[in-house]
């Protein structure tokens, strides 16, 4: 015998069929300014930013063929070409990215040069030497930096991260303008992380010998760091790039200067 149904109430009756919520929005992927960008540890930081699902301007100096096809192999990345010593071509890598992303929310002042001239030859170094070891490996992040400040206080996850160098703190480099360059950006790096936060952190790397292109004919040098450091080996470019990763995991570090140099400092 059926079971009698119970009627439905006229309101149950005319209830709508329920509707599945609305998906929510994603915010957009961040966008990261990398310069030097085609060199071996600027590579390095795009590949595996890209990789996190960033959207990258890779920046590089009379690279144009190597940054446009770095650019092209990425997801989603443009490549600019400046001198990042000028203001204006600083201002103008700002804007680049603002134009094709609409943010900017982390800078990698991964960008610099080194000469090497002994110490003790202080005649080798013109002025026009000193100038220019400044102007790229120090004044190009402060630009760059100053024309990005506002983007990346709005961001809500503001990272600006600079590289600097064991000779920095060390009586070591390749000159004697590179070390004071590198010495003057964790200085800049430490004065930045309290003029910019509580919105921007600020922090540095160090690294100790990367094997990279520019190091390849130092044998000297590595055989060195392999036989006196504690990890009993150089750097390699993934191993800079992951420590960047981790600085921009970690959310409570700001103005800090990170070596990753297998222990080189110590020795």
């Amino acid at each position: 015998m059926p079971v009698p149904q119970r009627p439905q109430s006229p309101a149950a009756a005319a209830a709508p069929a329920t509707t599945p919520a609305p998906a929510p929005i994603q915010p957009p992927a961040p966008v990261a300014i990398v310069t030097g960008a085609t060199g071996g540890i600027g590579q390095a930081i795009v590949r595996q930013l890209d990789e996190r699902g960033y959207r990258i301007l890779a920046h590089g100096a009379g690279t144009v063929e190597a940054g446009t096809a770095l650019a092209a192999e990425l997801r989603d990345a443009r490549y600019v070409d400046a001198d990042l010593s000028d203001p204006a071509q600083a201002g103008a890598v700002a804007e680049a990215a603002r134009g094709a992303f609409g943010r900017i929310d982390v800078v990698i002042n991964n960008a610099g040069i080194g000469v090497p001239v002994p110490h003790g030859d202080l005649d080798a170094v013109s002025p026009e030497f000193f100038q220019r070891m400044l102007g790229v490996n120090l004044a190009g992040p402060w630009y760059l930096i100053q024309a990005c400040a506002a983007d990346l206080a709005r961001s809500g996850a503001g990272n600006v991260i600079n590289m600097t160098s064991m000779a920095a703190t060390t009586v070591s480099g390749s000159s004697i303008p590179y070390a004071v360059s590198k010495a003057g950006l964790e200085h800049l790096t430490r004065l930045l992380a309290v003029a910019l936060g509580p919105e921007v952190r600020v922090n540095a790397i160090a690294p100790g010998l990367v094997d990279t292109e520019r190091t390849l004919g130092w044998d000297a040098i590595r055989t060195q760091v392999i036989e006196s450091a504690p990890l009993g080996r150089s750097g390699t470019p993934n191993d800079i790039a992951r420590a960047c990763l981790a600085l921009l995991d970690t959310h409570y570090v700001t103005g800090a200067v990170l070596p990753v140099d297998g222990g080189q400092r110590l020795v």
